[in-house]
């Protein structure tokens, strides 16, 4: 699910980049775009080529969360996006303002494609913490994996039973809440994902795919 989510991360980011869409936006923003490339791993040519396609989705500059529903829809036609899309908006919204800038979009993805290992899982782990409260709760990560099957839908999953999400959380919060007390901390997650040789893999796939 973990390489399934950065994939959409980035069609979502890209689907643009060939179009021959006028770069008149992104002169506007120099200052902008300087600064973007120090907090980023991003080269200026990267983040022009992100804000063409950025814009070209979102003219006004933000987009708010119907919106980022509708375009994450388009990728998942066999599926119900609009839940996962939800949560993946807050992730985004860092501010918690509903919406998403450009800079907020930018400061994300180059977390999930560019970041260390630790701050790949503290963004994860962020997105999972539906409440942002600090701690996962079996609930939580069952809303999260339950998103992911709706997305993902029954053509991926023929022979999907309903209580499969159910039974995949159970075993992985099993795992994670080492210490019992039926939440999951920062900590408790990114040590149990450093020691799951999947989870590593999935990640290391779009490290330099850009």
């Amino acid at each position: 699910s973990y390489a399934s989510k950065l994939d959409v991360l980035f069609v979502f980011s890209t689907d643009s980049v060939e179009d021959e869409l006028e770069l008149s936006a992104v002169r506007h923003r120099p200052e902008c775009l300087e600064q973007l490339e120090a907090q980023t791993r991003f080269t200026r040519k990267e983040l022009q080529i992100l804000y063409r396609g950025f814009k070209n989705e979102c003219p006004s500059g933000v987009v708010n969360e119907d919106t980022f529903k509708e375009i994450y829809s388009q990728f998942f036609p066999q599926g119900d996006a609009s839940t996962y899309a939800h949560f993946l908006f807050n992730a985004f919204d860092t501010d918690h303002n509903g919406s998403v800038s450009f800079e907020d979009f930018v400061m994300g993805l180059s977390i999930l494609l560019r970041g260390s290992v630790q701050e790949k899982l503290n963004w994860a782990f962020n997105l999972y913490d539906i409440n942002k409260d600090g701690y996962i709760t079996k609930e939580e990560m069952l809303d999260i994996i339950k998103s992911i099957y709706d997305m993902m839908g029954k053509c991926t999953y023929p022979t999907l039973k309903e209580e499969t999400p159910r039974q995949h959380v159970e075993v992985f919060f099993q795992k994670m809440d080492k210490n019992r007390d039926g939440v999951v901390t920062i900590d408790e997650f990114i040590d149990c994902c450093q020691n799951d040789e999947n989870i590593m893999r999935s990640m290391q796939l779009f490290e330099n795919i850009i």
